[in-house]
C-alpha cells in the first residue's frame, strides 16, 4: 500500500469550508462601523496617499470615521480642506491618528510608528519583503497586530490588484522618463522618442514581460518606437504577443542575443521582478559598456536590487548618473513621481476593500469569506502567518485558516 501524506490543518480547514454548512445569520444586523486613521508618510519621497477625498466622502456617508493627519495628501495635491469638506477629520497630532482601529498607509511601518500603535490594531500598508527587518516584525507581533500587505492582496480571480495598478503606472512612466532624457533638455542625444516618418524609430529593449513590461511596450508603441522584449517565461511572452500583436519582437534571455539587442538600442528598460527576494541581474557591466553613447537605462526593478549590474539606487531629486557613457535612471518607487494618479489608483482598490470589511461585520468574518484577503494577511492578532517571513527570521508561523477556525 502506498504511503499517504498527512494533510495540514489548513488543508482540512479549506476542505471543510467547501462542505455545505448551516450559517447563523443575525437578523437586522448593521454593518460594522470602521474607525480609519491615515497618518502622514515619513519615508523619504513617498508622496502617495491611500484614500482620495472622494473615497473619504463615500466612507463617511456610510457611517465610518476617517481621521487624516494634517498635510497628509499635500504631495498628491489633496489639501486638508478637500478632506475636511468630504467629512474627514483633520488632526494635527500623529498620536491621535493611531488611536483608530484601522491604520491605512503606503510605506511599511517604521519602528517609531509601531510605538504609536495600540494593541490589537489592524495595519494595512506595503510590506516590501526585501527591505523589512526582524525588529519590525517582532515589534508588530508584540502588539498583537493584524497586518495586511498591499503586495499580497488578491482579487477573486487571483490577480494582484495593487501590484498590477502600480506596475501599469511604472511601465508607462518609464517610457515618458526615457523620452525626457533623450532630449537636449537633460543633456541627452537630442532625439524625439519614437521618431517621425523618414527617420529610424527609437529602438527599445524591455527586460520582463509582466505588467510593467507590457505597459512600457504599449506606451512605446504609442510613440512609434520599435521594441524587443526579453523574458524567460514563454507563457508571458505568448500572452504579450497575443495581446499586442506581431509588432513586438520577443526572445528568451539568451546572453548573446540580449547583448546584441542592447548594443543597438537607444533605451533599455529593466522590468524583471521576483515574487520574493532580489530581481535577477541579467545585464552584465560588459553589456552596458557596449551600449550606444548617451543611451538610456531605466531600471524599474531597482527596488529589488535591479537587473543591470551597473545599477545603483538614486532618488527623485538626483535621479540619474552616467556610467560607461550610458545614462542610468534608477529611482525606486516610480509611481510616487505621479503621486496623484497613483493615489487615485490605490483609493479605487482600497475603498471597496474597506467597505467589504464593514459589510462582513469586521475583519475576522471578512478573512473567512475572502481568500484574497487572507492571502494579503501576513500577521493575524500577533501570530505570523507568512511562511517566507517565518523562514527568514526563524519565527513560528501559523496557518491563518487554523487561527480563524479557533475563533468559531
Amino acid at each position: 500500500m502506498g504511503s499517504v501524506s498527512n494533510p495540514s490543518f489548513g488543508d482540512l480547514a479549506r476542505e471543510a469550508s467547501l462542505q455545505p454548512q448551516e450559517k447563523l445569520l443575525a437578523l437586522g444586523k448593521d454593518n460594522k462601523s470602521l474607525s480609519i486613521g491615515i497618518p502622514k508618510e515619513t519615508i523619504f519621497q513617498e508622496h502617495r496617499v491611500p484614500l482620495s477625498p472622494m473615497a473619504v466622502q463615500l466612507l463617511v456617508s456610510q457611517g465610518h470615521e476617517v481621521k487624516i493627519e494634517s498635510n497628509c495628501g499635500d504631495k498628491a495635491n489633496f489639501k486638508d480642506i478637500d478632506y475636511s469638506n468630504s467629512g474627514g477629520e483633520i488632526v494635527f497630532d500623529t498620536k491621535s491618528v493611531y488611536s483608530c482601529d484601522i491604520i491605512l498607509k503606503i510605506a511599511p511601518p517604521t519602528e517609531e510608528e509601531i510605538d504609536l500603535m495600540k494593541h490589537g490594531q489592524i495595519v494595512m500598508s506595503a510590506l516590501q519583503m526585501v527591505r523589512t527587518s526582524e525588529v519590525i516584525i517582532k515589534k508588530l507581533l508584540s502588539k498583537n497586530i493584524t497586518a495586511i500587505g498591499f503586495e499580497f492582496l488578491r482579487d477573486d480571480d487571483g490577480s494582484l490588484p495593487i501590484i498590477r495598478s502600480m506596475s501599469e503606472i511604472a511601465g508607462r512612466a518609464s517610457v515618458l522618463i526615457a523620452a525626457e532624457y533623450l532630449s537636449n533638455y537633460n543633456s541627452g542625444k537630442g532625439e524625439l522618442f519614437g521618431g517621425i516618418p523618414g527617420i529610424q524609430p527609437t529602438q527599445i529593449v524591455v527586460l520582463g514581460a509582466g505588467a510593467v513590461g507590457e505597459y512600457a511596450i504599449r506606451a512605446a508603441f504609442g510613440l512609434g518606437a520599435s521594441v524587443k522584449v526579453f523574458d524567460n517565461s514563454l507563457e508571458k511572452l505568448r500572452r504579450l504577443e497575443k495581446s499586442l500583436g506581431s509588432r513586438v519582437h520577443s526572445s528568451t534571455i539568451i546572453p548573446q542575443v540580449l547583448a546584441k539587442a542592447l548594443s543597438e538600442c537607444d533605451v533599455a528598460i529593466g522590468a524583471l521582478r521576483s515574487p520574493l527576494g532580489l530581481s535577477p541581474c541579467v545585464v552584465t557591466e560588459e553589456m552596458v559598456t557596449n551600449m550606444r553613447p548617451k543611451s538610456i537605462i531605466v531600471d524599474v526593478s531597482i527596488d529589488q536590487g535591479g537587473c543591470f549590474e551597473t545599477s545603483e539606487a538614486t532618488n527623485h531629486k538626483m535621479p540619474v548618473f552616467e556610467k560607461h557613457g550610458v545614462l542610468h535612471y534608477c529611482v525606486p518607487n516610480i509611481p510616487s513621481r505621479f503621486s496623484r494618479t497613483a493615489s487615485y489608483a490605490l483609493s479605487n482598490i482600497l475603498t471597496p476593500l474597506l467597505i467589504g470589511i464593514s459589510n462582513d461585520g469586521g475583519i475576522d468574518e471578512c478573512l473567512r469569506n475572502h481568500e484574497g484577503m487572507r492571502a494579503g494577511t501576513y500577521m493575524y492578532k500577533g501570530k505570523l502567518t507568512n511562511s517566507v517571513l517565518s523562514d527568514q527570521y526563524n519565527i513560528p508561523c501559523r496557518e491563518i485558516e487554523f487561527l480563524l477556525a479557533g475563533l468559531r
